[in-house]
């Protein structure tokens, strides 16, 4: 185990009436209707900056250069990153400004293009790409998602995607429905990794070192929740079945407890060093060995950056 402390360009047809994620909201947001995601079809950016604080295959020791869009079709009750989920945060740019930040973070450094919850503008963010990559731009593109995607949108990410960094929350369903309202998350994750893994193939390292920076693969985040531990334990059991070693598996206990969390006082706690313990016990008692686990006081509020609009 390794240890890890837009613009208002015409969307496609399918797009008219929005079916980006698996919410199926169907409206129009060309014309400014906003669904569950709280966007319209203009691209909004609430941050635009290098990022130490991925998986070390990810950030390295230059960073990861990572754009945070704003909303989010999942709105889980525990999210770290409300101020930009819920819409608020964020500037609007166009898809010419959005390939200008890609290009700006490779002169920065950046290790790669880190997109973080980018499944409701996927086909401005494509757009974007393909003009980035035009001039000049070879950073590998990195897809940071929740995990709640329609296979159909990540098909459409195929030779743009070279890394692949979904969360796979929940396989209880009733959990997802708790706490991320919606009722087919399992499903949904399970259908969306398939797909990612078929992209991506088995993990590639730069000079085949697995201690460098990734270059091509999925890594599969799952943050354990308090009191889910064998909600946890079914996640990474499926995964390992599933996959083996051909994914990486990121088991993370830097649930931070929020303020929106009053009414879910189970979630109103750190998870335990006993809880976490378990979970990473149990993975390796099912043979994992290509993980991240992490140690020490990571559920703090200090990992989360600061949603100003730096870099937009």
């Amino acid at each position: 185990m390794k240890n890890h402390h837009m613009t208002g360009d015409k969307m496609t047809e399918r797009e008219t009436g929005c079916m980006l994620c698996p919410r199926n909201c169907g409206v129009n947001r060309g014309a400014g209707e906003t669904g569950v995601c709280g966007q319209t079809d203009i691209v909004k950016v609430a941050r635009a900056a290098l990022h130490y604080w991925e998986e070390p295959c990810i950030s390295g020791i230059a960073g990861s250069g990572t754009v945070f869009f704003s909303g989010c079709a999942l709105h889980c009750v525990f999210c770290q990153n409300h101020s930009i989920a819920n819409g608020k945060a964020g500037k609007l740019v166009t898809q010419e400004r959005l390939s200008e930040i890609f290009l700006e973070m490779q002169e920065k450094g950046a290790n790669n293009i880190n997109l973080v919850t980018p499944g409701h503008f996927a086909p401005q963010i494509a757009e974007a790409l393909k003009r980035a990559k035009e001039q000049g731009m070879t950073l590998p593109v990195v897809y940071n998602t929740g995990g709640y995607e329609h296979v159909d949108t990540i098909r459409r990410m195929e030779g743009l995607v070279d890394i692949y960094l979904p969360d796979f929350k929940y396989m209880d369903d009733a959990l997802g429905f708790q706490y991320s309202h919606v009722r087919d998350y399992s499903k949904t994750a399970k259908a969306t990794i398939a797909e990612m893994v078929r992209q991506t193939g088995e993990a590639v390292f730069e000079g085949g070192d697995e201690d460098g920076l990734m270059k091509r693969g999925t890594i599969v985040r799952h943050l354990v929740l308090p009191g889910c531990v064998e909600d946890s334990k079914a996640v990474i059991r499926y995964l390992h079945e599933a996959y083996g070693n051909k994914i990486y598996i990121s088991m993370m206990n830097q649930f931070t407890p929020m303020p929106a969390l009053a009414d879910y006082p189970e979630l109103n706690r750190k998870v335990t060093k006993e809880e976490y313990e378990e979970v990473v016990d149990y993975a390796i008692s099912l043979g994992v060995e290509c993980g991240f686990i992490q140690e020490g006081e990571t559920a703090e509020e200090s990992f989360i950056p600061a949603f100003d609009g730096e870099g937009v």
